[in-house]
C-alpha cells in the first residue's frame, strides 16, 4: 500500500502501513528468531553490517546452538540451515533455493550449504487432494479419474499423486496428478510480502548494499513463485520443451493430458522409467552409463545453445531412462532461459577455452558489454589464461566446465562486469548435470563432449548459410527505413521546434502542479520518518523474541 499514489483517507491510509509493517515485523522476528536459534550461519563473513546490527549480533550471540551435536561432532552449516529453513515452511525453503543460484548476493560458501537444501515437505492429506481436484474442475474427482491413488512425493508447493485414466478401449492408463497445497498462495504472498519490507529496510538504511538492489532480488524471487503455482505455464514449459527436442535422438519429456490440466492441477503421463542414479538397474538393464552420460550432458548443452531454453532442475530425481533407452525429463516448474546474446557468449567463450584462444574469449566479453571498454583487453585475456590453462592440464576426470565458468564469474569485481543472473543459473544447472554426468563416468571428459555441439551452432549461427540469411533480413529493414524517412524527417522537425522552444521559454508550471509537488514532498518526508520508526522497533521486536 503506498499512501503517496492513494490520496484521500491519509490518516487510515498509514495506520494501513502501519499495520502492515508490525505484521511483517511479527513475521521476520519469528524468521530471525528461528534461524539464530538453530546456530545457522546466514550472512556472508565479509558482509559489513553497520554498528547497529554488529553490536545486536554479538549481544545474541550466546543465545545460539552450539556448532557440536549432543553426540559432540560438529553440525556443518548446510545442515543448521535446512533444519531451519524447512521448519518455516514453503516460502522459506523457496527462498533458500533461490538464493543458492545468487552467489554473487551471499558468497560462494553461504550458496554452497544452500545449494544441499531439499524441497521435501510432508504430504497434505488425499481428502484435501481430491477437493483440490474437484474445485479446479468443478466436477467429481471420479468423472476425471477411474482410480486416484495417495501421494507418491511431496514438495513445498504442491505433491504427486500416481491415478489412472480410462481409455476408449476401456483400458486403464496410468497418470501422475500434480495438485498445488491448499492456501498456498495467500502464505507465499504473506511471506513475500515481509521480504519486500525486508529488502525496502535494508535498502533505506544500508547505503552498500544497494548496489545488490535487494528489491529486484526478492522482485525476480515472486515472478519465479508466480509462474512456479501456475501449473499450466509449467505443462507450457513442457510443450515447448517437447517442441523444441522432438526430433534429439534419446531424450523426451512427458506428454501433457490438457483436458486434466489447470491452475492449480497438472496431469501427465505417467513414466516407467529406471531413475538415473540407479546405476546396477541400469547395468542390468543393458545400458550403456559412459554414453548415457555423454548424451546427457550433449542434451542440457544443445537445449542452452540451440533453443535457449533449459531445464534449471536437472537433479538425479528429476532424470529416468526408460525402457527404449532414453532419458526422459519431469519436473519443469524452474526454466532457465538465454538471448541470442547469452548463447553466442556461451558458445564462443567454450569454443575459446577449447581451442585456447584466450583472445577471442576476451573479445566476446567486450563484444557483449560485459566488460567495459576501460579496461584492457589484453590484460583480461591474460586473466583467462590463468583461468583455462591450469584446468585444462588437469586429467579429463576432473576437467569442470562449470567450475570454468564460475571462476570466470569471480571476476566480476576485479574488471567491474555487471551480474547476469540467467548465466549464474546456467552455471549452478551446469553444476548439477555435470555431477550427474560424472556419476555415470568418472572420466567423462567435459569438453570433448561439448565440442561438436559448440562447433554445430557456432556453424548454424556464423557458417555462410547464416550470413546469407543475415543479409537477406538487412535488405529488408534498409527497404523499411528507406520508406519511414519521410515520417521520420517530420518526427525530427516537430521534435527540433519543441527543444527551440524549451531552450527560450524554459519550463513553466502551473500552480496546481507546483501544489502537487509540494504534497508529495511532504508525504515522502513522513514516510521517511515512518520507516526510520518501524526500523527501530523491528530491531527491538528481534532483540526480545530472541532474549526471551
Amino acid at each position: 500500500m503506498d499512501c503517496r499514489v492513494k490520496p484521500g483517507n491519509d490518516g487510515a491510509c498509514w495506520r494501513g502501513v502501519v499495520m502492515n509493517a508490525l505484521a511483517n515485523m511479527v513475521r521476520l522476528t519469528r524468521a530471525g528468531a528461528v534461524i539464530a536459534w538453530s546456530g545457522a550461519r546466514v550472512l556472508p563473513d565479509e558482509l559489513r553490517l553497520p554498528p547497529p546490527l554488529t553490536i545486536f549480533r554479538r549481544m545474541t550471540a550466546p543465545l545460539r546452538k552450539d556448532k557440536a551435536n549432543g553426540t559432540g561432532h560438529d553440525v556443518a552449516n548446510e545442515a543448521r540451515l535446512s533444519t531451519a529453513l524447512t521448519s518455516l515452511g514453503p516460502s522459506y525453503i523457496k527462498l533458500g533455493q533461490f538464493l543458492a543460484t545468487r552467489d554473487d548476493i551471499i558468497g560462494r560458501e553461504l550458496a554452497a550449504d544452500l545449494a544441499t537444501l531439499q524441497d521435501r515437505l510432508p504430504p497434505f492429506s488425499q481428502d484435501e487432494a481430491r477437493r483440490a481436484v474437484e474445485d479446479a474442475f468443478e466436477a467429481p474427482i471420479d468423472t476425471l479419474f477411474a482410480e486416484f491413488g495417495p501421494p507418491v512425493a511431496a514438495a513445498s508447493i504442491a505433491q504427486v499423486h500416481k491415478a489412472f485414466v480410462r481409455e476408449q478401449g476401456a483400458a486403464l492408463k496410468p497418470v501422475a496428478v500434480k495438485v498445488l497445497r491448499p492456501g498456498i498462495e495467500q502464505r507465499f504472498n504473506k511471506d513475500l510480502d515481509s521480504y519486500f519490507f525486508a529488502a525496502r529496510m535494508i535498502e533505506r538504511f544500508h547505503p552498500p548494499s544497494r548496489r545488490l538492489r535487494p528489491q529486484a532480488v526478492v522482485e525476480t524471487l515472486a515472478k519465479s513463485v508466480a509462474i512456479e503455482m501456475d501449473l499450466r505455464m509449467e505443462a507450457a514449459a513442457i510443450s515447448e520443451m517437447a517442441e523444441n527436442s522432438r526430433n534429439d535422438e534419446g531424450f523426451r519429456v512427458p506428454d501433457v493430458d490438457w483436458s486434466r490440466s489447470a491452475r492449480r492441477v497438472l496431469t501427465l503421463e505417467w513414466i516407467d522409467g529406471v531413475p538415473i542414479s540407479n546405476h546396477e538397474t541400469l547395468r542390468a538393464r543393458g545400458h550403456d552409463l559412459k554414453a548415457l552420460g555423454a548424451r546427457l550432458m550433449r542434451t542440457f548443452l544443445r537445449h542452452a545453445m540451440r533453443d535457449g531454453f533449459f531445464h534449471a532442475d536437472m537433479h538425479p530425481g528429476n532424470l529416468f531412462i526408460d525402457d527404449k533407452g532414453r532419458i526422459v525429463a519431469v519436473d519443469f516448474g524452474i526454466m532457465g532461459r538465454l538471448g541470442l546474446k547469452e548463447r553466442r557468449f556461451l558458445a564462443e567463450i567454450l569454443h575459446g577455452f577449447i581451442t585456447h584462444n584466450y583472445r577471442r574469449v576476451a573479445e566476446v566479453h567486450f563484444e557483449a558489454g560485459y566488460v567495459p571498454r576501460r579496461h584492457s583487453v589484453e590484460q583480461f585475456a591474460q586473466a583467462l589464461r590463468a583461468i583455462g590453462e591450469p584446468i585444462m592440464d588437469r586429467p579429463a576426470s576432473e576437467i569442470s566446465m562449470a567450475q570454468l565458468l564460475g571462476q570466470l564469474f569471480q571476476y566480476t569485481e576485479v574488471f567491474d562486469m555487471q551480474t547476469r543472473p540467467e548465466l549464474l543459473l546456467l552455471q549452478k544447472t551446469m553444476v548439477v548435470v555435470e555431477g550427474v554426468g560424472r556419476s555415470l563416468d568418472p572420466g567423462l571428459n567435459m569438453w570433448v563432449v561439448a565440442e561438436p555441439v559448440v562447433k554445430d551452432w557456432l556453424q548454424s549461427q556464423f557458417g555462410p548459410e547464416a550470413q546469407f540469411e543475415a543479409a537477406a533480413e538487412g535488405a529488408v529493414s534498409v527497404g523499411k527505413f528507406v520508406t519511414d524517412i519521410p515520417k521520420l524527417l517530420g518526427q525530427a522537425e516537430r521534435t527540433a521546434d519543441a527543444f527551440s522552444a524549451f531552450v527560450e521559454e524554459g519550463v513553466r508550471l502551473d500552480d496546481y502542479t507546483v501544489e502537487r509537488l509540494a504534497e508529495a514532498q511532504s508525504r515522502k518526508n513522513r514516510s521517511s520518518r515512518i520507516g526510520i520508526w518501524v526500523g527501530a522497533i523491528a530491531l527491538a521486536l528481534i532483540a526480545l523474541a530472541l532474549l526471551l
